[in-house]
């Protein structure tokens, strides 16, 4: 197979996204009941030394060049910093991002710029404070719109604003919250409502689709399409009133863009999945734990990635949500 994350269709995995934690600070309805969940254990988690062993050979052995740290929530790992240090060492260099709800960012946006993060990405679906404390069960708006204000401030850029529009929620808000991230400087990404809540309770009927948010702010804006290469990205651009400010659609559902897809997930305890929706995982932390060695890892990791289905599948009748919530999978 070389030293490629290659899957059988001839994709290539070069964007790694690794789940520190699966716990959380919020309780968005749409990703987990007001009462959380059970978390792992705390001996399941990778340790730190785990996590960068992982990256490392991504890295040196097998072709990643991009590795977003997400969770639940990567801020509640104390150890970020250290784990962001350690690989912004490698080489060749990845590019570092983090995906998180900025609620602990104000304090640690400096911190992690220092460490070697590039970017992040936040998520954000209202900037309304009653609409989000209904969404995430708690009154929070302010942490969120001080961490975007401290990550740009740090040079974390683009600051992206990742949101999801729920039905007789927020789908009314969408040029609101592009007009807010436009004259803020973040760059906005709309995201289709995925199956992976820990409730089960999605259903394509209630899913705001692409169709709708594009209309929605059509209704205020001018929107074109971007010209640059959209390639492995999932969000479709457009630009806004002609530019240079920019939205992005990313349609995981109604339009799936499973044939361009260079992404491969660890969760955080060790286990490779190799689509967001995949049903089956391939466990690393076993086998690095019963002290193998690199080469056994990049062969087990290079099998799992081999497996990867042409594409998820949602739209088949015959799909079944994965088991794990997008909490303890890391988007």
């Amino acid at each position: 197979m070389g030293t490629e994350l290659l899957d059988s269709h001839g994709r290539v995995a070069r964007d790694l996204r690794v789940s520190l934690t699966d716990r959380c600070n919020l309780r968005c309805s749409y990703c987990m009941p007001a009462e959380g969940l059970d978390w792992l254990p705390t001996d399941d988690v990778l340790t730190d030394e785990e996590v960068v062993r992982l990256v490392r050979i991504g890295v040196e052995r097998l072709g990643v060049r991009e590795v977003r740290f997400t969770g639940g929530e990567p801020l509640l790992r104390r150890s970020l910093p250290e784990i962001v240090a350690a690989c912004a060492a490698l080489q060749p260099r990845p590019e570092l991002s983090i995906t998180t709800n900025a609620l602990g960012l104000k304090r640690n946006a400096q911190t992690l710029a220092d460490a070697g993060l590039d970017r992040v990405n936040v998520s954000l679906d209202t900037v309304r404070a009653d609409t989000f404390a209904t969404i995430t069960r708690r009154e929070r708006l302010h942490d969120v719109i001080d961490g975007l204000a401290a990550a740009k401030a740090a040079g974390l850029t683009p600051v992206k604003v990742n949101a999801v529009l729920l039905r007789g929620i927020n789908d009314d808000q969408a040029p609101e919250l592009l007009r807010w991230c436009l004259d803020q400087g973040y760059e906005l990404r709309i995201i289709e409502q995925m199956p992976l809540d820990a409730q089960h309770d999605w259903s394509r009927a209630q899913m705001v689709t692409a169709e709708e948010i594009l209309a929605s702010l059509q209704s205020a804006f001018v929107l074109e399409p971007a010209v640059e290469p959209r390639g492995s990205a999932p969000a479709e651009l457009w630009t806004v009133d002609g530019g240079p400010g920019t939205v992005g659609v990313i349609a995981s559902v109604s339009r799936p863009f499973c044939g361009d897809c260079d992404r491969v997930r660890l969760t955080a305890d060790g286990q490779v999945r190799n689509c967001l929706f995949a049903r089956e995982e391939s466990d690393l932390r076993a086998a690095m734990r019963s002290g193998v060695s690199d080469d056994d890892l990049v062969e087990r990791w290079q099998r799992a990635m081999w497996t990867k289905r042409p594409g998820h599948g949602i739209d088949d009748l015959t799909f079944l949500q994965p088991s794990r919530p997008m909490s303890a999978i890391g988007g």
